[in-house]
């Protein structure tokens, strides 16, 4: 029986074993499959994988089995490979058939030659992804994530193959073509064992998004696509084989593949490169430099076994509907009320004392669109918090807060330059055949954080009218239009938006909360800072349990709640026919639906239902409130 090391270190030899039994039956390919989904089946073996987003490519061994949590960035065109080949010994003449699988390059031995004309050969197909880490990731989801991974993953640069560069991480290899003399520092032997760090490596050696790197086959600078600035992480063409219809641009994604990092392919897409005529290819030179860049920038994954993501929060179970996982579920409902207790309290801090802007942010972040109706998203929740400090730090801490919280997040400063000269909407660039990313180019749930407050007076240019308008767009139809140049494509989303802002937004949103400070710290920094210092990072981890598993929990009204709601909406109208709306019911229904589930409620209550009306009426009468102060609409 093969041993951990064997479909861990060399996958490739039990593909090997299972297609030598096999062929040429067919099912081989299902049998390797099954072999590999029974295997991580086993006593957390998922754990013992090395993950591209922890560990530096070049720490890994080749043709290894490695796993990488990403998103799709863009999805290039089917590639045709060979499934199945054969050699034939040039001395012997005896005939081999080899599979083409998981595999760049066909491989053979010294004197073996592939017959093209062969009628074994089976030309098959397959689909390469472009993938991303997950944009905006929060650094407490990498350090769990590598803490779990690393507690049974042994990973230190393999005794049998050197990498030919790469012991210094690529920012470092940047800043020493600038700075030489930098190189007589650099120490010797410094890379270690990752297994025997607290603190991961990777942050060491990620590859930087300033977006760009230096390869030595390409020129200008490769552009790593990522959508966010500042992003750090690899980026991958993900090759899949089976049921890739299920997977789009912009899914979060689990992978689990052999790594390829062969050095062959970045001389053969040089030579082709630069062999190129274009009477014989319909690939340019630039749709080769970004479909085929070198290995050792941007690895490939043959995918063996992937899934969709419900979550990216490595604290709860990747699906919650199997039985271990439901008694993880039921298990901290249990405990659910004072948890939530104790994040309301420390919201309330956060917002300086503003229970009431509290209460409504604990909705806001476990609010998702549950559903479409036509065009209208259902469930989206997004909050202007107004009445936040002008270029104030308050709105950055904030934020801060919020990156503990949640899995994924940004924070989007709305300034005239940034408008003017920022990318938001992802457009399609035909003369290298992909998709050119863009802020709003983010995975569902993502928490997005506008801060309006360092708004000012200026004039907005076409870019910047474009960028409100998709920003608007995003709001209110949870979608982005991206650029196809000639015409535009819908791509749904679910993004979380908070916006800050000194008085009432200029941008859409779902429910207006001005925020009554009832504390003033003399240092507001210092009175953050301590707030997340204070808390224990159990209690913490509760708080992000918490919000992201009450996103997943289904919801119902009851035919008897709902006719109670309708002959009290009507009630209310009879009393106050000109400020009661349907707008108002909305979301009135949308505060009753997601304080129930802040509860661990999945249906309808009559004391939920008055809940909700007394928290709205009490906003209501805070805008009012702060109308008649000022003597104009927030």
């Amino acid at each position: 029986m093969p041993c951990v090391a064997d479909w861990l270190n060399n996958p490739f030899s039990i593909v090997q074993s299972i297609f030598a039994q096999n062929v040429p039956n067919s099912d081989w390919e299902k049998k390797v499959t099954e072999y590999f989904k029974e295997k991580l089946k086993e006593n957390n073996a998922t754990n013992w994988v090395p993950s591209l987003n922890d560990v530096p490519v070049h720490y890994l061994k080749p043709n290894s089995l490695v796993k990488f949590r990403c998103m799709v960035q863009d999805m290039f065109d089917p590639e045709f490979y060979m499934g199945i080949y054969e050699t034939v010994d040039s001395n012997t003449n005896a005939r081999v058939l080899h599979f083409g699988k998981y595999r760049d390059v066909a491989e053979c031995g010294p004197q073996q030659e592939i017959d093209l004309n062969s009628s074994h050969t089976v030309t098959s197909e397959r689909q390469t992804f472009y993938c991303v880490p997950v944009p905006g990731e929060s650094a407490w989801v990498k350090e769990i994530s590598f803490l779990t991974g690393a507690s049974q993953a042994r990973v230190s640069p393999s005794t049998s193959y050197t990498p030919s560069r790469h012991k210094r991480s690529y920012e470092e290899d940047e800043d020493m073509d600038l700075h030489p003399s930098k190189q007589k520092e650099q120490h010797i032997g410094g890379g270690g064992d990752i297994h025997g760090c607290v603190e991961p490596k990777r942050l060491e050696t990620e590859a930087s998004a300033g977006h760009h790197l230096i390869s030595p086959n390409c020129s200008p600078p490769l552009d790593l696509n990522f959508p966010l600035p500042g992003e750090k992480g690899p980026a991958c063409l993900v090759k899949v084989y089976e049921s890739w219809d299920s997977f789009k641009v912009n899914d979060v994604l689990e992978v689990y593949g052999i790594l390829s990092v062969d050095p062959v392919l970045s001389i053969v897409n040089s030579e082709e490169s630069s062999a190129l005529d274009p009477m014989e290819s319909m690939d340019t030179t630039e749709e080769q430099r970004v479909h085929s860049p070198p290995a050792s920038l941007v690895p490939r994954i043959h995918v063996i076994l992937a899934q969709k993501l419900q979550h990216i929060n490595p604290l709860l179970p990747a699906c919650l509907n199997e039985e271990e996982s439901k008694t993880f579920v039921s298990n901290f409902m249990s405990e659910l009320s004072p948890v939530r207790a104790e994040l309301l309290g420390f919201l309330t801090h956060a917002l300086l004392g503003d229970s009431l802007a509290a209460e409504y942010l604990i909705l806001h972040l476990i609010s998702t669109v549950y559903a479409r109706r036509d065009v209208l998203p259902l469930g989206k929740f997004t909050v202007n918090l107004s009445g936040c400090p002008r270029n104030s730090i308050f709105t950055e801490h904030m934020y801060r807060i919020i990156q503990q919280l949640v899995p994924a997040s940004y924070r989007l400063q709305m300034t005239i330059a940034n408008m003017n000269r920022s990318r938001f909407i992802p457009h399609k660039d035909y003369a290298a055949n992909r998709l050119v990313s863009g802020v709003l180019q983010l995975a569902s749930n993502t928490s997005l954080v506008v801060d309006e407050t360092q708004l000012e007076q200026g004039q907005l240019d076409t870019t910047g009218v474009h960028n409100v308008t998709a920003l608007g767009n995003l709001i209110t139809w949870q979608k982005v239009d991206y650029d196809f140049s000639y015409h535009q494509m819908e791509f749904p989303c679910n993004i979380n938006v908070l916006i800050t802002s000194e008085g009432r937004s200029l941008l859409p949103s779902d429910c207006q909360v001005h925020l009554q400070p009832q504390i003033i710290p003399p240092n507001i920094e210092e009175y953050m800072n301590s707030l997340l210092t204070a808390l224990l990072p159990s209690v913490l981890n509760k708080f992000r349990i918490y919000l992201s598993l009450l996103r997943l929990l289904d919801y119902s009204i009851s035919d008897e709640v709902t006719k109670a709601v309708e002959e009290d909406f009507v009630e209310m109208r009879k009393n106050d026919p000109e400020s009661i709306t349907a707008d108002d019911l909305h979301r009135t229904l949308l505060v009753a639906r997601f304080l129930s589930l802040s509860a661990g409620q999945t249906t309808l209550s009559r004391e939920r239902w008055l809940r909700a009306k007394q928290l709205e009426a009490l906003r209501k009468a805070r805008l009012q409130q702060q109308k008649c102060v000022n003597g104009n609409e927030l």
